[in-house]
């Protein structure tokens, strides 16, 4: 299912541009490309790609790589997350647990995530739909399909 497109403020793109790099950087490693960014007020705390190809790891999505490198905070509720794809059931699962409030996401056309699930538990979602993310996403996805159903564990509904 696609939601409609959100209405994404000027500082939404910029941030989305710079979770869009990480998941370039990914694919440039042979990796799914999924892009994050963790902000408050304005400041990236922490960015991260999907590294399940590239360091063997399964549950190193782009999100959870960026929940990561920010380590632990005290709150996560006046965080924004950027990510390039809706997110997974464990991606999902992992921002309602820590209490992220807002998600901006990339795309749904490629892989439809949770959505509603996120708004379902409080989290504002704003989805862009941007063409980019879209793009490079359909292209793994063509070149690699073997990588991508291992990444979604073959469930291409959440």
């Amino acid at each position: 299912m696609s939601y409609k497109k959100e209405s994404a403020g000027s500082a939404d793109i910029m941030f989305l541009r710079e979770a869009y790099q990480e998941a370039l950087e990914g694919y440039q490693q042979g990796g799914v490309p999924v892009g994050a960014v963790m902000v408050r007020n304005g400041k990236v705390l922490a960015r991260g790609r999907n590294k399940r190809v590239q360091e063997g790891d399964p549950v190193m999505h782009g999100e959870t790589d960026c929940l990561r490198s920010a380590g632990i905070l005290a709150s996560y509720q006046d965080i924004d997350l950027y990510t390039t794809l809706s997110p997974c059931m464990m991606c999902t699962g992992a921002i309602i647990h820590f209490g992220v409030k807002r998600v901006v996401v990339g795309e749904d056309v490629n892989f439809p995530g949770n959505i509603q699930y996120l708004r379902d538990n409080d989290v504002d979602v704003v989805l862009v739909d941007d063409e980019e993310c879209k793009k490079l996403m359909a292209q793994f996805i063509e070149e690699r399909p073997d990588i991508w159903y291992e990444d979604i564990a073959g469930n291409e509904k959440v």
